[in-house]
């Protein structure tokens, strides 16, 4: 890399707009949208779509509310040609949804372009040349009238290949190719002239497309170019604005929901942000950024998961794991205080009164995607008292106490460094049972046992094997829990001080468990912790201060 990069590329230049008004406006309502994952998204891949998985592409488009897809470039040969025509001829367009093709602007391939659409019952036929500087001068060699005349030429033949084609509702779109690196004086002087043959109104207006082809500068810029151009074209009700917006920058999102409020009417991109070199706008993105904010982006998103396993599909992409909102890992917690909020968050939602969504590091509610909560925090060797007790909540309904939190998650926390990967629910399940259930080898195991007397006396008296031989021990106390305590105290146990005890349900009815925690203070001055789960509370509380005796 240069130590002067100035040397070799220059800034590019701001807008003059000092009363611009996109940066006090808020996006209220979704704009149109056009997938382009079967044009721009399949032109990008390796080993382009075949028939088959372009058919299941467009099922999907349909499927998530897409109502404009451009569904290829019919001039480039037999297979987009086939699949077009096919898709009418089969009649899979369904009625609300409107088909679009792209096409330059050279005579034969837009009569091409008509071809494929013949019997359509409407189409959208997209027309685009470049018009920046370094095109004309670089690629074309042409002034600023021949680059002109070549959108005029072609939105001639457009309106003169729709008028022999009557019986389709016919629409039109004009891309100035390389609009965000053009001057927008020029970029506002073709767009015009071609409004000058197709004479849109605003019952059947003209898409103006003004695609950030390359991403040369930072999304306000775009935000600028866009409110600067809606002010200047003319008979703005009888055009509607779209944007295309590519990710050199890594900004094609925000660049889009910036133009959308310097006054776009619509948004084309791919799902997930296919297309050349770094992709195209994601438009699960911006829809879904519109969803956290309040506002029904009239797309239904909530299968994420059938979209990224198709896209993934059709595509032969990888959808990276931290792609927002459609990653394997995006609504994933491995750091503790990460995990800690997040149960907390999770505890008040439960208890609000409204059905507002508040909880920290989940700007979405992943349910409302088709996703669940289990994989929401994950464990590893980063990981806090906070995830594990999730983790053993959400997969066996124990809800640890506090500070037994905290003792098991030494236990976790020792499991990951010696394994160095994350750990599964079982994995995690199975530390819990080796440290707190019943286990081969324990000093004391409960066979039996019954009490007796009334509030205030209790007896307990029981078969327990205690050191491998079954025996009967009996104590009395104020409650069933201190007389198991002094039934040991007695014999050859640990005589154990209770520090905290809790108690609850584990599901509902007939058959739900009981699960109890004890935690105790030993005569050297040791904390234990025991756990004792039963279909009778009872019970439960017995084997868990035998439980604690066992790690005394």
């Amino acid at each position: 890399m240069l130590r002067d990069p100035s040397t070799k590329y220059r800034p590019f230049p701001t807008i003059a707009l000092p009363d611009r008004q996109w940066p006090n406006r808020t996006i209220t309502k979704a704009p149109r949208w056009l997938s382009t994952d079967l044009r721009d998204g399949n032109q990008a891949l390796i080993d382009p779509m075949d028939a088959e998985k372009k058919t299941r592409m467009f099922d999907l488009l349909v499927k998530v509310g897409l109502k404009e897809i451009e569904v290829g470039f019919p001039s480039a040969g037999a297979t987009e040609f086939d699949f077009i025509s096919g898709l009418i001829r089969e009649d899979r367009i369904p009625e609300d949804v409107t088909i679009q093709v792209l096409t330059q602007s050279r005579r034969d391939l837009i009569e091409r372009s008509f071809e494929s659409l013949e019997g359509a019952r409407t189409a959208i036929v997209h027309l685009y040349n470049a018009v920046s500087p370094a095109w004309r001068k670089i690629v074309f060699g042409m002034t600023r009238d021949e680059v002109r005349q070549i959108a005029v030429e072609g939105a001639k033949i457009l309106r003169d290949e729709a008028a022999k084609r009557p019986n389709t509702d016919w629409f039109f779109e004009y891309s100035p190719e390389t609009f965000s690196t053009a001057e927008l004086d020029f970029s506002v002087e073709v767009c015009a002239a071609v409004m000058d043959v197709l004479k849109p109104t605003p019952d059947h207006p003209l898409i103006l497309n003004l695609p950030a082809t390359v991403e040369c500068a930072t999304p306000n810029v775009y935000a600028d170019q866009i409110e600067w151009f809606g002010r200047n074209i003319p008979n703005r009700d009888s055009v509607v604005i779209s944007l295309h917006t590519h990710n050199d920058r890594g900004t094609g999102v925000a660049a889009a929901e910036l133009g959308v409020m310097a006054g776009a009417d619509r948004v084309e991109g791919c799902l997930l942000g296919n297309g050349e070199r770094t992709g195209n706008c994601d438009l699960v993105t911006v829809a879904l950024n519109m969803y956290t904010q309040g506002v029904d982006p009239k797309l239904d998103l909530s299968d994420i998961d059938e979209v990224v396993n198709t896209v993934n599909y059709c595509t032969n992409l990888p959808v990276h794991p931290r792609t927002p909102y459609a990653g394997d890992l995006v609504f994933t917690a491995f750091s503790g205080s990460h995990q800690d909020a997040i149960k907390k968050g999770f505890a008040a939602q439960a208890a609000r009164n409204d059905d507002l969504w508040e909880v920290p590091y989940l700007p979405i509610d992943p349910a409302d995607l088709g996703r669940s909560y289990e994989a929401v925090i994950r464990v590893n060797s980063q990981s806090g008292k906070g995830g594990v007790a999730w983790v053993i909540e959400q997969d066996k309904g124990l809800k640890l106490p506090k500070r037994l939190q905290a003792d098991f998650s030494r236990h976790v926390q020792a499991m990951a460094d010696a394994t160095s990967r994350e750990l599964n629910a079982a994995d995690i399940w199975g530390g819990f049972e080796a440290t707190y259930l019943p286990r081969e080898g324990d000093r004391f195991v409960l066979r039996d046992y019954e009490e007796s007397g009334s509030t205030g006396q209790r007896t307990f008296i029981g078969r327990v094997q205690v050191d491998g031989e079954e025996r009967s021990i009996s104590g009395r106390g104020n409650g069933l829990i201190s007389s198991v305590i002094a039934a040991l105290a007695d014999t050859t146990g640990p005589n154990l001080e209770v520090i905290d005890y809790n108690e609850h349900a584990i599901g509902h009815g007939a058959d739900a468990q009981a699960a109890a925690y004890v935690e105790a203070r030993t005569p050297d001055g040791r904390v234990v912790f025991g756990v004792g789960l039963d279909t009778d509370i009872a019970t439960a509380s017995v084997r868990a201060v035998l439980s604690a005796a066992n790690r005394a």
